[in-house]
């Protein structure tokens, strides 16, 4: 099980819709996708999408961190040795954490084909199931309110709504404007994505609690960097608040938790630089009885499917974002978890389950 070689490779998908939140438009989905090879001819994959405003990676960085670093740190090593590895490949480099991910993603492919297991069976092996929300991108009400309405009829229960873009009061009617087209039965979260301020985020919370719109938890009302201000807002409302851009490393993960500024922890494998730092993250999480939910940028199946095996193998990890292969125009990729409509089935393949990828119709 010796690590023989990594390729990488280029990947671009257009979006059905383009996707809008209040960092940024997503029209396509661009992806650095990395293939590590054993000397026993076991083939691993990753996937590394550039999310700019939030990890800080473009295509070309994550490339060159995967080719010029992260693979002179790791080739001629054993996968049987996997603390040393993944040790090694943590600290070969600051920051980067796409492109670690992509790597990790792809050596635990290597290691649950090895073991001839799912990989999810190998992590823990708690469920095979999953149900996924599905994101309404912010745009006018009607608009979202029409777009929530299409995805409760394709068979979606729980929507994810994004805010935070414009002044509080028109995000309260687009909120409105969904619970008044899909009804009471349906589940809605929010995420702000760092877009108010902590009064405006206390306003906007607490308005809705008045207002009775069933909202089941609101996700980064607050800038990343603002901890006294997301726990000032968790102490001030009585919706649970998750951290996500909060909260890319366990260190991070150790003061959210330390001074209870959030009731739930969103782990992003792109956050976090892979499935190693991930376990970490939610282990600390369930120590301290904090749920974690595991979530994803705009991502091929591949990274999703990778995702996918470390939400299903943790029993605190209770909450699933991973619509984003829903998004794209094709799925270029074979094999993988399996969709049905709102329900997500771990493939039983060993490893990831990863069959085949059109990387003659996606390379860029």
């Amino acid at each position: 099980m010796i690590i023989q070689s990594i390729e990488t490779y280029r990947i671009a998908v257009p979006l059905k819709k383009p996707f809008k939140t209040a960092l940024r438009t997503v029209t396509v989905a661009e992806s650095i996708y990395v293939k590590v090879i054993c000397d026993n001819k076991i083939t691993g994959f990753g996937e590394a999408p550039p999310t700019h405003v939030i990890t800080g990676e473009s295509l070309s960085s994550i490339e060159y961190a995967v080719q010029s670093i992260l693979k002179p740190a790791i080739l001629g090593k054993t996968l049987l040795n996997r603390e040393e590895l993944f040790q090694t490949l943590h600290h070969s480099l600051i920051g980067n954490p796409s492109a670690k991910a992509a790597v990790d993603m792809a050596l635990h492919d290597c290691l649950a084909q090895h073991c001839q297991l799912p990989l999810y069976q190998l992590l823990g092996g708690y469920q095979n199931q999953l149900e996924t929300d599905y994101t309404v991108s912010v745009n006018e009400p009607d608009e979202m309110a029409s777009d929530a309405k299409q995805y409760i009829a394709d068979g979606f229960n729980i929507l994810k709504i994004k805010v935070g873009k414009d002044e509080i009061e028109k995000d309260i009617r687009r909120i409105k404007a969904v619970r008044d087209t899909i009804g009471p039965s349906s589940v809605i979260r929010l995420d702000a994505n760092q877009g108010w301020t902590v009064k405006e985020a206390i306003y906007a919370i607490r308005r809705m609690e008045n207002l009775d719109l069933g909202i089941e938890l609101v996700e980064q009302p607050v800038p990343a960097h603002d901890i006294d201000g997301l726990k000032q807002v968790s102490d001030h409302t009585f919706i649970p608040i998750m951290a996500d851009e909060s909260v890319f490393s366990i260190h991070d993960a150790k003061r959210v938790l330390e001074t209870k500024s959030a009731d739930m922890i969103n782990i992003k494998l792109m956050k976090a630089g892979g499935i190693y730092q991930a376990l970490k993250i939610n282990q600390l999480a369930e120590a301290y009885g904090i749920p974690c939910m595991v979530g994803s940028m705009i991502e091929t199946k591949l990274g999703i499917t990778a995702a996918a095996h470390l939400a299903a193998s943790q029993k605190n990890i209770i909450h699933f974002d991973f619509d984003a292969p829903l998004m794209l125009s094709f799925d270029p990729v074979g094999g993988g978890v399996v969709y049905n409509k709102n329900f997500i089935t771990l493939p039983a393949d060993h490893g990831l389950g990863i069959q085949s990828m059109e990387l003659e119709r996606i390379h860029v």
